[in-house]
């Protein structure tokens, strides 16, 4: 897998990322890069600020301190112009998974697609909805209500929503949370289909080991606000260390 970086490109660098609610520190002090082309599992128990991080990395919340560079570009210093370019560029699948419930898979599948890419014709927007529903396996429920889908469905829908702006890089907060085994480990594998046919660089948040086994090209664990370890998924399953054997154990 793909552990050794060396002439491997950048697409996110986070340093000395720090973040703080009133006296409570969430992140002290985090330095970490994703590469292109990999899947970074971000690891650590909840309130270690798993999902702090990546809202910090969209720009959902602030930073105190530090820096975030997304594609050589500043999001701590962009405008909010600049901002939004950035974003467009970024999948965010949602623990919940955020459907809206008043809508019809195909029309919340439109609605990101009409509102960042404009200039496609009314025949290229059903021909990209119905490749992405294509490729999470639910073409079939394409005027369906999210409210008769499975809790599974519709995180497949929510990340079919997300890839039909073409992402550069896939952030997934808790995406096998609330799911049985099953559904989980089709979540997982889904993860590492979009990896290969979408070519995303993508920042997997969990606490679900079997997701991490399936899909980590590198993992990094967080602990207290700092990071606790990185390395590959072998490194992680052979340590010693009580607090990793305590997760992989």
């Amino acid at each position: 897998m793909m552990n050794d970086q060396t002439n491997r490109k950048k697409v996110v660098e986070i340093t000395n990322l720090k973040k703080s609610f009133g006296n409570q520190v969430i992140l002290k002090d985090v330095t970490l890069s994703l590469y292109e082309g990999e899947n970074l599992v971000v690891l650590g128990k909840s309130g270690t600020g798993k999902s702090v991080l990546i809202k910090c990395l969209v720009g959902l919340l602030p930073t105190d301190s530090g820096t975030i560079s997304v594609f050589d570009e500043n999001m701590t210093a962009a405008s909010g112009k600049e901002l939004a370019s950035i974003r467009e560029k970024m999948g965010f699948l949602f623990q919940s998974g955020a459907l809206y419930d008043s809508m019809t898979v195909r029309q919340n599948i439109e609605f990101p697609l009409r509102r960042i890419k404009k200039d496609l014709t009314e025949e290229q927007i059903e021909e990209k909805v119905k490749e992405v529903l294509e490729n999470v396996g639910l073409a079939d429920s394409i005027d369906k209500m999210p409210s008769e889908l499975s809790g599974g469905m519709r995180k497949r829908i929510s990340l079919a929503r997300t890839l039909v702006i073409d992402p550069k890089i896939m952030l997934y907060d808790e995406p096998t949370t609330g799911l049985d085994p099953i559904t989980s480990n089709e979540i997982s594998m889904l993860i590492l289909e979009i990896q290969k046919k979408y070519k995303t660089s993508s920042i997997i948040i969990t606490h679900d080991i079997k997701c991490a086994q399936k899909t980590a090209n590198r993992i990094i664990m967080l602990d207290e606000g700092l990071i606790y370890k990185e390395g590959s998924l072998e490194e992680f399953e052979t340590s010693t260390d009580t607090t990793l054997q305590s997760f992989f154990n």
